[in-house]
């Protein structure tokens, strides 16, 4: 399956809720989701009485939403389902620490790229290193003790500047340390499910994969 390449704040009004796609522009009044609350399409709107959605679609459309919101092809996201549902624990919980740990979220949470994708085009253009070395890997699973840092010669990208601007105004999450004059950060725990700031019913995606 080929990556999603229209606007992507049809994906947001799709699923009725902020995807945070497009960075800053998902926190102002420009934001699509803010100014038409409805599906996109010529049937967003919707006329007369709705249909009740089946157990199938709720679960579908959870697994839809969180997909996109991470930025993942089909196959990608069903491959970190079924990897991270083999470890102990909770499946759902599993399957959000390992969406949270992949080095493009890691890098957007720490405040250095005002969205996934572009933590991914950063990660995938060198640079990015852990442990001071560069991965251009965007799925790279970052672990617990390893730093994550924008490369020396790439601090002073204007991207990289603009995105930290911003993430001053916000409070970092707890599982992550993060120093901004250095543009690194470390992964100091695996997040626990009240970390993850998703709002998501990760239980009908197991539901639906488990079919």
């Amino acid at each position: 399956m080929s990556r999603y390449t229209e606007a992507s704040c049809r994906l947001c009004r799709r699923e009725g809720v902020k995807l945070f796609l497009k960075g800053q522009k998902c926190m102002t009044e420009k934001c699509p989701v803010e100014r038409r609350a409805y599906a996109p399409g010529q049937h967003g709107q919707g006329t007369g009485r709705q249909r009740k959605a089946s157990e199938y679609s709720k679960q579908l459309r959870e697994k839809q939403k969180v997909k996109r919101m991470y930025g993942l092809t089909e196959s990608q996201f069903r491959n970190t389902f079924e990897r991270a549902t083999t470890e102990p624990g909770v499946k759902g919980t599993n399957l959000l620490v390992a969406l949270e740990t992949r080095l493009d979220n890691v890098v957007y949470r720490l405040g250095f790229a005002s969205s996934r994708k572009a933590a991914r085009q950063l990660i995938a253009h060198g640079h990015v290193e852990v442990n001071g070395r560069r991965v251009d890997i965007p799925s790279f699973r970052v672990e617990v003790g390893q730093e994550v840092r924008v490369a020396p010669g790439s601090r002073e990208l204007v991207a990289v500047k603009a995105a930290q601007e911003f993430a001053a105004k916000g409070q970092p999450v707890a599982w992550l340390g993060v120093d901004q004059e250095k543009a690194a950060g470390r992964l100091l725990e695996k997040p626990s499910r009240e970390q993850i700031p998703v709002n998501a019913q990760e239980q009908l995606i197991v539901e639906l994969y488990s079919k």
